[in-house]
């Protein structure tokens, strides 16, 4: 049974609180307050932002109290046991594991004793739980990478990642989606931008999508390229039904 706990942080945020340990059912708790929360539609509630274990909901102060607020809350967690989840988003992003985009491929496979080929095989084996969006807009913190292709971040931070860069930081697994300053070691990079400001929404994955990673050569890397370019390129995203099973469709 997950205990679920409110609390205050500053004058214009409640935290919820969903345990204190990373799991999938957390997640699916958290997903499910956020599409409770978001159908009541309440006016005072200006945002929320889930983590892996909690929700940041930012109110506007000029228009209720936290305890008016923490009210609303309980209620929205007593309605979570009526709401019935939608199918998750299975998106597959393409990336490119040659050493002009992965600079760490090599040390990684070193470091775990595997082959290259093994490392690119194990990373693109997994369906990984994108458990928040954080540090860029756009990033992703997944769960679920192989132990056995786990590695630690650089002793010296890079000054400059190239976003769409892939990268393993201990046993996460993530995307840059801006270029940035990084520290995580870098194994390939994907064509497919992972947030655009020009897009509604911005961001092209969500806290509880799955995310897969799909091998591609140098030559696809470009094409792809090319085709986001001109605004051509579709992301593939199945959808999970609740018998496991998955559905196809695809995004623009």
């Amino acid at each position: 049974m997950i205990s679920i706990e409110t609390q205050p942080v500053g004058d214009q945020i409640l935290q919820v609180r969903f345990g204190t340990s990373i799991s999938p059912e957390i997640n699916e708790q958290i997903r499910t307050f956020c599409i409770t929360l978001e159908h009541l539609n309440l006016g005072e509630i200006v945002e929320w932002v889930p983590s892996y274990t909690t929700v940041s909901i930012y109110y506007d102060p000029f228009k209720s109290t936290y305890e008016n607020v923490q009210q609303k809350v309980h209620q929205v967690i007593y309605k979570m046991r009526r709401v019935e989840l939608p199918p998750r988003n299975i998106i597959t992003l393409p990336v490119c594991y040659d050493e002009e985009f992965g600079p760490d491929l090599l040390d990684v496979a070193k470091y775990n004793k595997l082959s290259v080929e093994e490392v690119i095989k194990l990373h693109c084996k997994e369906k990984y739980l994108v458990y928040m969006i954080g540090f860029t807009p756009g990033f992703p913190y997944l769960g679920g990478l192989n132990p056995a292709i786990a590695t630690p971040r650089l002793e010296v931070p890079r000054q400059l990642v190239e976003k769409g860069s892939v990268g393993i930081a201990g046993s996460q697994t993530g995307v840059y989606s801006l270029s940035s300053p990084g520290g995580w070691r870098i194994i390939g990079r994907t064509p497919v931008p992972l947030f655009n400001d020009k897009c509604s929404p911005p961001s092209l994955l969500n806290a509880g999508d799955f995310l897969r990673f799909e091998s591609i050569t140098k030559q696809q890397y470009r094409q792809i390229e090319e085709q986001v370019k001109l605004n051509k390129y579709t992301v593939s995203i199945h959808h999970e039904e609740s018998d496991g099973n998955e559905t196809n469709n695809r995004l623009e």
